[in-house]
């Protein structure tokens, strides 16, 4: 039963790409589809980003990760450099899980 899922979900993955490379040259060309997919991956990793930092299996937390994110985003407004946003979202979440 597995393996059929693999082939399933292999399939189905090949024929999005294959319809993705099918899609004519005008409409990639268009600029509010540019626009859209530029801003995509954006609102994707903000979801996973939502759902990974303040949930626990199905319900809404509220502990030491929304901390080292509010973190995160105040290395950011300051222009941190990536490496040192996440070393300081790292810091302050293990801080705050040491101390309480």
């Amino acid at each position: 039963m597995l393996w059929w899922a693999i082939i399933v979900g292999s399939a189905g993955c090949y024929l999005l790409k294959l319809a993705g490379l099918s899609v004519p040259e005008r409409i990639l060309q268009d600029t509010r589809v540019q626009k859209i997919a530029a801003l995509l991956p954006i609102g994707l990793l903000t979801a996973l980003l939502v759902i990974q930092a303040a949930t626990t299996e199905h319900r809404i937390v509220v502990d030491e990760r929304l901390a080292g994110i509010a973190a995160a985003w105040i290395a950011l407004l300051l222009r941190a450099p990536f490496l040192v946003v996440v070393a300081v979202a790292a810091a302050t979440t293990a801080t705050l899980r040491v101390l309480l």
